[in-house]
């Protein structure tokens, strides 16, 4: 009778101790002070079963405050084309950010004619000269999440499109024809089939005429 009183006692200090270190574990795992802005309490935005033409699925937040982005397209110097974004709302991540959404974060992807050109973290991008050829294309920059979802509002993607056409370029006239400037020496008498030197050979460069743009400065994000 006296071991059976003596056990109990023991038991309920065991479960006394055993329910103070639940107690002390529940204190030590609560958030950090200052974390709480950089943790997400629920996702951002909803998925959509809507996708891209790489098959990245939507993700459709809100218009108040969702991300933008215009782009202008103009031809340089040097025959290629300035890439300009002009954004709202959203700021780029920088390279090897982690694959999670965060809202009006992420990158652009850029296309010509519907085709992946290049994925940018920069507002700005130059398309290489005889990258476009002959004719009108439309150069659209699109927003992505770093996770690789498409920002969108109203299920359409947030991106902006520009036409602009290239021109083909003038070819350079042949030695003797009628644009060769005309040589003012005259061909030796007695031999009116030969030239001279000089007629032959024409100083100077001829300009070619490279692409030129019509940019839809007033495009809006989707």
């Amino acid at each position: 009778m006296s071991w059976s009183r003596g056990i109990l006692p023991a038991l309920a200090v065991c479960v006394l101790l055993v329910t103070g270190a639940a107690g002390c574990a529940s204190d030590d795992a609560s958030t950090p002070t200052g974390q709480e802005s950089t943790i997400s309490p629920s996702p951002v935005g909803k998925v959509l079963d809507d996708t891209d033409d790489d098959g990245r699925h939507y993700r459709e937040v809100g218009k108040k405050g969702a991300p933008q982005v215009a782009l202008e397209v103009e031809p340089d110097a040097e025959g290629g084309w300035d890439v300009r974004l002009n954004l709202r709302d959203f700021a780029f991540s920088p390279s090897g950010t982690q694959a999670r959404a965060v809202t009006g974060r992420g990158l652009a992807r850029l296309f010509a004619d519907g085709e992946p050109l290049a994925d940018l973290r920069d507002t700005s991008y130059r398309i290489p000269e005889g990258y476009l050829a002959h004719g009108t294309h439309q150069v659209t920059a699109r927003l992505y999440a770093d996770d690789g979802t498409v920002w969108a509002v109203d299920g359409k993607p947030v991106e902006s499109t520009a036409d602009i056409t290239a021109s083909e370029p003038e070819p350079e006239p042949e030695p003797g024809s009628a644009s060769e400037p005309e040589s003012a020496s005259e061909s030796p008498a007695g031999d009116p089939g030969s030239s001279s030197p000089s007629a032959l050979s024409a100083p100077g460069a001829f300009p070619r005429t490279e692409g030129q743009g019509s940019p839809d400065r007033g495009g809006k994000a989707s």
